[in-house]
C-alpha cells in the first residue's frame, strides 16, 4: 500500500519508516525541516510538510496519494518539566488537534481509506480503578492541573479519529518510548539521560506509580500491523509488564552506568515537579496490551522492560 508517514523524522519514525518499507509498503515520509537524508536512506520518499499549515498538508497528501495516513507528528525538543507540562507540550498539542483536522480533511479529499494516529497510555489512565487499564478505561478525570490541556488534546484525537465514517480510524496509545533515537537510550544526549547521570531524577515517595513502556522497535511493529489489519478504535501499545518507578528507575540507572537515584519525600517533590509529576511517580496506573496482541496479531521483541533495558538501549 501507499503510506504517508507524517512525522517520519521523529523518535518513532526512525524505526517505523524502515519497518514499513520492509513490510512491502511504498512509504512517503514527511519532515518539516530540509534534512531528508535519513528518510531517503530508510527507503522512503521524503516530502516537506508543516502539519500546522493546512495548505502544506493538503499539498503533501495530494502528492503522495496514500491509501493510509499515519499521524506521528510531535514537536518535542529538550526536556519536559512536569511542573510546566502543558507549556512544554503546547506545540505537540497543536499538532494533536489542528494537524489532525488538516490531515483528516486531506484524507477525505484524496480517498484515503485508513487513518492511524498517535496517543499515549500511562498517566492518562483513570486512577480510581483496580488492575491494569484497558481501552474501555476512561481517561483520568482528576489529572494534575499541569497536564489538563495535554490530556484534552489526546481526548480530541481519541474521540475524533475512530468516529470517522468515511475511513477507518485507529488510535494507537503508545507507552513510554525507549531505545535508540529516544530520550531513554545508552549514549544518547538527552535531557532524561542527563538527569539520571547527574542523580537529578529521584524516586518520589514510595515510587509506586506504574509505568508502561514500549521499545520503539515494538511500537513500530504494532503500527505496521495496524496499517494492515484491525478494526477502528483504540489500542494500547505497550509491553507486558507495567513497572513501578521504584523498580525501573534504579534499573535504568544501572544500565546507563549512572549512580543510583536519590529518594525525595512527596511533599518536597510536589514543590519541585507539581501535582502531575507526583501523580506520575507515585500512583500512575499501568496499561494492558491484550487487545492489541489479540486483534492486531502483534508480537513483541521485548515483552518486558527488563529485557528491553538490558538488550535494547
Amino acid at each position: 500500500m501507499r503510506v504517508l508517514l507524517a512525522g517520519a523524522s521523529g523518535a518513532l519514525g526512525h524505526s517505523l519508516t524502515p519497518a514499513l518499507v520492509a513490510a512491502g509498503h511504498q512509504v512517503f515520509g514527511t519532515t518539516r525541516s530540509g534534512n531528508t537524508a535519513a528518510i531517503t536512506t530508510a527507503g522512503a520518499t521524503p516530502i516537506r510538510m508543516d502539519g500546522l499549515d493546512r495548505s502544506s498538508v493538503l499539498t503533501a497528501v495530494e502528492e503522495a496519494k496514500p491509501d493510509v495516513i499515519i499521524h506521528e507528528l510531535t514537536a518535542l525538543s529538550g526536556g519536559i518539566n512536569p511542573k510546566h507540562f502543558d507549556r512544554d507540550f503546547a506545540a505537540t498539542n497543536r499538532l494533536r488537534t489542528e494537524a489532525t483536522r488538516h490531515l483528516l480533511e486531506a484524507a477525505r479529499a484524496n480517498g484515503v481509506t485508513r487513518f492511524i494516529a498517535q496517543s499515549y497510555t500511562g498517566w492518562t489512565n483513570d486512577r480510581s480503578g483496580t488492575g491494569l487499564a484497558d481501552e474501555l478505561t476512561p481517561l483520568d478525570p482528576h489529572v494534575g492541573r499541569e497536564a489538563r490541556e495535554s490530556l484534552d488534546a489526546m481526548r480530541f484525537i481519541e474521540q475524533t479519529v475512530p468516529a470517522q465514517t468515511d475511513l477507518e480510524g485507529l488510535v494507537l496509545r503508545y507507552g513510554g518510548f525507549y531505545g535508540p533515537g529516544t530520550g531513554m537510550a545508552r549514549g544518547e544526549q538527552s535531557a532524561m539521560v542527563d538527569l539520571i547521570l547527574k542523580r537529578r531524577l529521584p524516586v518520589v515517595g514510595s515510587g509506586a506509580g506504574l509505568w508502561s513502556f514500549a521499545h520503539t522497535v515494538d511500537a513500530a511493529a504494532a503500527t505496521v500491523a495496524a496499517v494492515e489489519r484491525g478494526n477502528p478504535g483504540l489500542y494500547n501499545i505497550c509491553d507486558d509488564e507495567p513497572v513501578a518507578v521504584a523498580d525501573w528507575l534504579p534499573a535504568l540507572a544501572r544500565e546507563l552506568d549512572a549512580p543510583p537515584p536519590r529518594h525525595v519525600p512527596t511533599w518536597l517533590a510536589r514543590l519541585l515537579i507539581g501535582e502531575h509529576g507526583v501523580n506520575m511517580m507515585t500512583n500512575a496506573r499501568g496499561s494492558s496490551n491484550a487487545k492489541a496482541k489479540r486483534e492486531l496479531g502483534w508480537t513483541l521483541r521485548y515483552p518486558s522492560w527488563r529485557e528491553g533495558f538490558a538488550e535494547g538501549l
